[in-house]
């Protein structure tokens, strides 16, 4: 089995989720270093990246590494925060102020985010759930709120 498959199948698990949470600080700071070659379960199988936000209460630029899956020529994100019963922070700053950049292998973006409608909604959830299918696990424990879904637009 390899390890993105193992990745994907522990990624339901609760411990799972409470190890990404400890570790994901780690990783983006690994992955600003090495250009993206790098994350911590070695070389990313997986498709990511580093959005950088502005923060909504203190102004400061502020980063999170995260999944996504393309829509045409622009990313879609899903704020699972993996299952926790609060949106992450990142989601909110995009409320907030919904411009901000991308960076994927070292290559830095500058976008626009959009919170999809109910029905784009619909339509981009499938495309994130076959890069990571435990996002329906974590809307199943994040029960009483919505996941946000986010279309980035380049600008």
């Amino acid at each position: 089995m390899s390890v993105l498959s193992l990745t994907r199948r522990f990624g339901r698990t609760r411990w799972f989720a409470r190890l990404g949470r400890a570790v994901s600080g780690f990783d983006r700071r690994l992955q600003k270093a090495t250009r993206g070659r790098l994350s911590v379960l070695g070389r990313p199988t997986l498709p990511h990246l580093v959005l950088t936000t502005t923060g909504r209460k203190t102004g400061e630029p502020r980063e999170a590494v995260l999944l996504y899956a393309v829509d045409g020529d622009g990313w879609v994100l899903i704020g699972s925060n993996w299952g926790q019963a609060h949106h992450p922070a990142w989601s909110g700053n995009l409320l907030a102020n919904p411009t901000g950049t991308v960076t994927i292998a070292g290559v830095t973006t500058p976008v626009t985010a959009l919170l999809a409608s109910d029905d784009e909604r619909a339509r981009l959830l499938p495309a994130l759930t076959a890069v990571w299918p435990a996002y329906e696990t974590y809307a199943d424990r994040a029960s009483d709120r919505e996941l946000r879904v986010f279309r980035l637009a380049r600008t």
